[in-house]
């Protein structure tokens, strides 16, 4: 199963090869990881690693780091010596974040091959490895449990459809049993996880909580984007796909709501904003373009850029979360920590908030743009019900936060 796996990866590796001709992102993918051992024996010269040992991150994406985040800058601070390597797979992470400064390098994952895995370890050699959620790569994971590097995953979330509990994952399940401990979010990823005999679990919860009440926490301002909103009240389009942006058209189209909207694409590439530009057919600004004439001239707002978007929730009125008409929403915890009612598509059962937020009538999952514009309507004509909305969202936040704290009290009894 090894060789298949590692055949399945240098698979991978050639179709994104194949894919950076016509597409950016792919582009970005492959032209990150050139050179990349030689970038990572330069940066890492020299090092004194008993004075300074190396702790390696991962994240996935920039959602995964943004969860991971709250551990990365607790962890810095109490661990003044350690060096930290940020290391992302997707580009969408890597670019936003390649200057982040609570980390002191941050690189691209090299493609999981044995041998990329077993030069990354050899160079970087960690003393530990913490990756966040779920990005698995196993020939990375085997070779950290060769060397003893201690292995955790924070913010772990683990469904029962997953191939490590199906009846065919056995050799996925094995992969598991070297972690050094499971920080997951909740009592089914423990309990899937004790069925395999992995018990080195603590249910910790969401760190990702305390990141959004952080940021909530934080005065960020856009004079610009103030002063388009110009006192009304504002709708939130986030993390946007094709399908969620021809929900929102009849919506954005009555005028008598007397609303701003602020629409985010989840893919900021210029061909995706001209698409969704062509399909407003009314006046449009862009973030990019934004200045004190045009913020007065048009009650739509396009984020052509990527990183703003958690903090520009303090705004919002109401929002909707895309995703929900493919794989599954996008994180809905920004906007509900600052009190804003959410709607989504139905695609949301992996996320426990979206679940457990629709049970106490705060958030809705919606399917045609009827629903949308009635709960729209109907939220908004009743300021009592809003401000119930409203904080059903903030008090869900506050009893959900404190992970960061669980899983710091673990790492600090280890790395005295």
């Amino acid at each position: 199963m090894n060789l298949i796996y590692s055949f399945l990866i240098f698979v991978y590796g050639f179709f994104i090869r194949v894919a950076a001709i016509i597409n950016n992102k792919a582009r970005q993918w492959v032209a990150g990881r050139q050179t990349i051992f030689q970038k990572l024996e330069l940066s890492l010269r020299g090092l004194d690693r008993k004075k300074n040992p190396v702790i390696w991150v991962h994240a996935s994406s920039l959602g995964e780091f943004e969860q991971g985040r709250p551990v990365i800058e607790a962890f810095r601070k109490s661990h003044g010596s350690c060096k930290i390597l940020l290391t992302f797979f997707s580009p969408s992470g890597y670019e936003v974040r390649k200057n982040y400064d609570q980390a002191d390098w941050v690189f691209y994952l090299p493609l999981d091959t044995p041998g990329n895995a077993r030069r990354w370890i050899e160079t970087v050699q960690p003393v530990a490895a913490i990756f966040i959620k779920y990005d698995f790569w196993f020939n990375f994971l085997q070779g950290l449990y060769k060397q003893n590097i201690p292995v955790y995953f924070i913010s772990a979330l683990f469904r029962p459809r997953q191939h490590f509990f199906r009846w065919y994952g056995g050799w996925f399940a094995r992969q598991l049993s070297g972690v050094t401990h499971f920080f997951v979010q909740n009592s089914v990823s423990a309990a899937l996880l004790e069925n395999l005999g992995i018990r080195n679990v603590t249910i910790a919860g969401d760190t990702r909580f305390d990141r959004v009440f952080t940021i909530a926490s934080q005065q960020h301002s856009f004079p610009l984007i103030e002063r388009f909103i110009s006192g009304k009240k504002v709708f939130i389009g986030g993390s946007t796909w094709k399908e969620d942006e021809l929900l929102l058209l009849p919506l954005i189209n009555r005028t008598e709501l007397n609303l701003k909207f602020i629409l985010a694409p989840h893919d900021t590439d210029p061909g995706r904003i001209q698409h969704l530009i062509g399909l407003l057919q009314q006046p449009v600004v862009c973030y990019s373009e934004l200045n004190e004439e045009n913020a007065l001239r048009t009650n739509i707002l396009i984020i052509d850029s990527v990183g703003i978007l958690a903090q520009l929730y303090r705004y919002a009125t109401l929002a909707y979360i895309g995703g929900g008409f493919g794989v599954s929403i996008h994180n809905i915890q920004e906007p509900i920590t600052y009190g804003v009612p959410v709607f989504f598509g139905p695609q949301y059962h992996k996320f426990k908030e979206a679940v457990d937020l629709i049970g106490q009538g705060a958030v809705f999952s919606i399917s045609t743009p009827d629903e949308l514009v009635g709960n729209t309507s109907r939220i908004l004509s009743d300021p009592l019900e809003y401000q119930h909305l409203s904080s059903i969202c903030r008090n869900y936040v506050d009893e959900n936060r404190g992970a960061t704290a669980i899983i710091m009290h673990h790492l600090n009894e280890v790395f005295r």
